[in-house]
């Protein structure tokens, strides 16, 4: 299986923000929204940077900043060295890259634009899918 199966399954549609938002629009984007990470871009398609409730954790718990990280743009919180995969690459690819880089979201690009976002829980729910189909092959052959 591939990033573009699961792409097919849950759609392209990724939750953006812009650089100049501030941290406290990007907080509550999460809530409403309930998920873990927006990407920064200016125009949906261009990966500037990544940030999530890590990010805004670490803000907060910064004692210099405390008082004033929600008005803080998120440029200033922002990854700016997103990991990316492509459409072709493994369900197992980007576990491995997920697990060894400590990351949970992965924006998916092809020719330089984004095309969709994947989570840890998104590839951890494909690969279960995949067991659960070997598991069941194999259980016919053997009943056969």
């Amino acid at each position: 299986m591939n990033v573009e199966t699961i792409l097919k399954t849950k759609g392209g549609t990724v939750i953006t923000i812009r650089p100049d938002a501030t941290i406290g629009e990007a907080a509550r984007t999460l809530k409403r929204s309930r998920i873990g990470a927006l990407v920064v871009s200016e125009n949906g398609a261009d990966v500037l940077g990544i940030v999530s409730e890590r990010d805004i954790v670490g803000g907060l718990a910064d004692p210099a900043r405390q008082d004033s990280i929600l008005d803080a743009p998120v440029s200033e919180l922002m990854t700016s060295e997103v990991l990316t995969c492509r459409p072709e690459d493994s369900v197992q690819h980007c576990m491995a890259v997920m697990t060894e880089r400590r990351v949970r979201h992965l924006p998916v690009v092809r020719d330089g634009q984004m095309i969709g976002l994947v989570s840890i829980g998104d590839v951890v729910k494909n690969r279960l899918e995949e067991l659960e189909s070997e598991a069941g092959f194999l259980r016919n052959l053997i009943a056969s």
